[in-house]
């Protein structure tokens, strides 16, 4: 893996989590923040998780701080969690553009959900918040299905398609 890896990873992320912010931003507030299903149960909530978790990353990897896990109730609109994720977006584009190639292989020791220390590889743990992301925007865009709304493709075709100008379909 190489930090220009990371970067399509997340240049992908970011790419796909507008697409798919376009079909939230539709939503009403009641749906929003609906309980449908999931281990998140709403929207909202399964969304504020995963800004949650790649900022925390970040900051584990020693990017911009972030303390706390995000709080949903600081969340009562699409917009406030937009501006958000645009915020950490530039810290995430920021620190990626400071690595050089061999400080993936560097450890970095963090906790884990249980309070014990851990260490694995920056590159292995930045790979692992951009696949978080990809997992938790598979279950928004069931959530907004069953509200009614359709996600649309957002697949990693569709961006790489989409980035070379061609039609993935």
């Amino acid at each position: 893996m190489t930090v220009n890896d990371l970067q399509r990873l997340y240049d992908y992320g970011y790419w796909a989590n507008r697409q798919l912010l376009a079909v939230v931003s539709e939503l009403t507030a009641a749906e929003f923040t609906r309980t449908v299903a999931g281990s998140y149960g709403s929207v909202r909530n399964t969304l504020v998780h995963v800004l949650s978790a790649e900022w925390g990353w970040l900051a584990r990897c020693g990017g911009h701080e972030r303390g706390a896990a995000l709080d949903v109730n600081d969340y009562t609109n699409v917009e406030a969690l937009i501006e958000a994720w645009a915020r950490v977006e530039g810290w995430v584009r920021t620190f990626l553009a400071t690595l050089k190639d061999d400080d993936l292989h560097r450890l970095v020791a963090f906790k884990n959900s249980k309070g014990e220390t851990r260490s694995m590889p920056l590159g292995e743990l930045l790979q692992h918040a951009a696949n978080h992301g990809v997992h938790h925007r598979g279950q928004v865009a069931l959530l907004l299905r069953a509200l009614g709304h359709v996600p649309g493709n957002f697949d990693l075709i569709v961006y790489d398609a989409d980035r070379h100008g061609v039609r993935a379909w």
